[in-house]
């Protein structure tokens, strides 16, 4: 299929700790094999888009502090293939940037937008539904999103209503968006029959975003779009200094007519914690995930072991567990209390700091 004129916006600039310690503030998650495949997430998700359009027509959104560690893992990008943002400002500025990028490459363009972080099985599949996204968003003034049909109420993903009918068998007309809803709430929508779960990923031609964020979100596309590929980086600095901290789903996916959802053929998880790996991964025969290391387990049930793959592990006798790592940090925490990561997390790098400073204040003595 000929994508030339088709652009893939890979949103990387998330800051996320749920995968601490592997995934810290100066390394997140997108840079991080999470999923144990000798790919870290961004790796993968740029792979699948080369099989839709021509390597040069991908553009990774990133944090400034993260520009060379994705130049890094991507290497040989152009310039204008990785774009540092200086300040985080959520996904509709995100996206505004690189869509004021792409115009000055080709006012044409059909613009596919994917978060860097998450996880697809049967890339097959996924190809397929892109490419057939792509060519409604290229014949219709359509924003087209990809949906994945529920398989539990799960409280931490969003939701897309749909109607009946459709000249495509998987097309339906969206009629509504809901973020993150209570339990009780989540398992009316799976009974219904009429919802999926938002993947995040969005299809338009350039043209018709542009039109959704004059109409929707103004102050955005005002301070945005008359960005280009010879914005400087002090005028860049000052358009995120006053911009409007939103989401794309709620700035406009929410409010606009002409949203189209495309129920997906593929697997898809956003592996946002140690639970959802678990869940996501494989099993052995005592309902152990091992995603990653040299592991050796007597009497161990129920856990996610992720620790680098030069590392031994020797386990006994537990029951539900996360065993997770980096080359410096090994976490031990019962999968039902991961909510507590945060705590834990703080207070580690909190003692790091510490040890840190002392380090440097001995070596001025």
């Amino acid at each position: 299929m000929n994508n030339e004129n088709t652009y893939i916006v890979i949103m990387a600039g998330g800051f996320g700790r749920r995968f601490w310690p592997m995934s810290q503030a100066d390394n997140p998650k997108q840079f991080n094999d999470i999923m144990g495949t000798g790919q870290s997430m961004l790796q993968a998700t740029f792979a699948r888009f080369e099989r839709i359009c021509p390597r040069q027509n991908i553009i990774i959104v990133t944090g400034e502090l993260y520009v060379a560690r994705v130049r890094e893992q991507i290497p040989d990008l152009k310039p204008y293939q990785v774009l540092g943002e200086p300040s985080r400002r959520n996904t509709a500025p995100c996206i505004a940037y690189a869509a004021a990028v792409i115009h000055s490459l080709n006012p044409d363009a059909v613009i596919v937008v994917s978060p860097s972080d998450h996880a697809i099985f049967d890339d097959e599949a996924f190809v397929s539904d892109i490419n057939n996204s792509i060519q409604v968003a290229r014949h219709h003034d359509w924003i087209v999103t990809v949906g994945v049909r529920p398989t539990a109420p799960n409280t931490s993903y969003g939701y897309i209503q749909f109607a009946e009918g459709s000249t495509m068998p998987s097309l339906h007309k969206a009629v509504t968006f809901t973020e993150k809803p209570p339990v009780d709430v989540a398992q009316q929508f799976i009974a219904s029959g009429e919802f999926l779960w938002n993947t995040g990923i969005f299809i338009w031609r350039l043209p018709v975003l542009v039109d959704a964020y004059r109409r929707y979100l103004p102050l955005v596309a005002d301070s945005f779009f008359p960005l280009s590929l010879r914005t400087t980086r002090r005028q860049l600095n000052n358009v995120y200094s006053v911009a409007e901290t939103i989401s794309v789903d709620f700035g406009i996916m929410e409010k606009a007519d002409n949203v189209y959802v495309i129920r997906a053929s593929f697997g898809w998880s956003d592996v946002e914690t140690w639970e959802s790996l678990y869940s996501t991964v494989p099993h052995d025969d005592r309902a152990n995930a091992i995603v990653s290391g040299n592991v050796f387990s007597y009497d161990v049930s129920g856990c996610v072991v992720h620790v680098p793959s030069d590392k031994t592990v020797v386990l006994q006798g537990l029951d539900g567990y996360i065993i997770a790592g980096n080359n410096d940090t090994i976490l031990v925490c019962r999968r039902d209390q991961e909510e507590r990561l945060f705590n834990f997390s703080s207070d580690v790098e909190l003692f790091k700091l510490t040890q840190d400073n002392n380090t440097l204040d001995n070596e001025k003595n």
